[in-house]
């Protein structure tokens, strides 16, 4: 059959999405490998689909696949991507969009200039709801890492993340530990990586190893459980700007058992059909 879908990209992090509101279409793995892969399909970091709620609280339900074709919970810059979407393509009215999400869910208020603030989930430090192998909670872990021992810290945000605070992102071995990290033993649904330099208390740089799709240009949950991570180790202020590869994003905490709240772009690249 033939599948319509938007290109997007959030600060370079890339998506596929497609409406399964008015269209109908089973997404098997294979479908969403060959949708993402960047040579023989349309390329992207992960493909997101916007279906009907299940939740009769939420106005829609939000899918997300990374490119080897695993379902996961969340990703924040695709989030932003879906709020412009569903707007653009009449499928909602609305400005404020709540959105079921495999961890719970989002609310999303669509700005100007094709900014979206999404309220994010809580951050989840206690390891067994990361998940995370560890005895107890603690500020920090140590992992054997490449025959070091690299302390990191763990935090879900409804997706596990790993972060590992580096001297300089352009100096941090991403392509060596990352891959590593992301598939450590002590992380049985794997994790994603990010590799955090704390520049100022209101100023990071990160680099994120995603699950499933390697580095990424930017990563919105990553960014959340950076900075998340960072005020709770008193490194960082409530509000923080933090750079990614692909550009800049502002995120806010208030604390233990508030969401993260985040503001960023977003951009339609083109939109096409393929044969699925």
């Amino acid at each position: 059959m033939r599948l319509y879908f938007t290109k997007m990209h959030g600060i370079g992090n890339d998506f596929v999405v497609i409406d399964l509101v008015t269209q109908s279409c089973s997404l098997r793995a294979r479908d969403i490998r060959k949708l993402a892969d960047r040579h023989c399909g349309v390329g992207c970091d992960q493909v997101l689909v916007v279906e009907p709620p299940q939740n009769a609280n939420a106005d829609f339900r939000y899918r997300i696949y990374n490119a080897d074709g695993e379902e996961v919970e969340q990703c924040g810059n695709g989030a932003r991507c879906f709020a412009r979407f569903v707007r653009e393509k009449k499928l909602t009215g609305k400005r404020v969009i709540s959105v079921e999400t495999a961890s719970g869910i989002i609310e999303l208020r669509v700005l100007a200039n094709h900014e979206v603030e999404v309220q994010m989930a809580v951050p989840e430090f206690e390891p067994g709801k990361i998940p995370f192998n560890a005895p107890a909670r603690a500020d920090s872990y140590w992992l054997q890492l490449a025959g070091h021992a690299r302390e990191i810290g763990a935090v879900s945000m409804g997706n596990p993340h790993a972060l590992l605070r580096v001297d300089s992102t352009a100096d941090a071995d991403v392509a060596g530990l990352g891959p590593t990290i992301e598939s450590h033993p002590d992380f049985p649904r794997r994790v994603n990586a990010g590799f955090m330099e704390v520049v100022s208390r209101e100023f990071i740089r990160l680099r994120v190893y995603e699950r499933g799709a390697g580095e990424t240009l930017a990563c919105g949950s990553g960014a959340c459980a950076a900075v998340a991570y960072g005020i709770s180790r008193d490194w960082l202020s409530e509000s923080v700007t933090v750079e990614l590869p692909g550009g800049k994003l502002s995120l806010s905490w208030g604390g233990e058992g508030q969401p993260v709240i985040m503001t960023g772009p977003t951009a339609v690249v083109f939109e096409g059909s393929i044969n699925i």
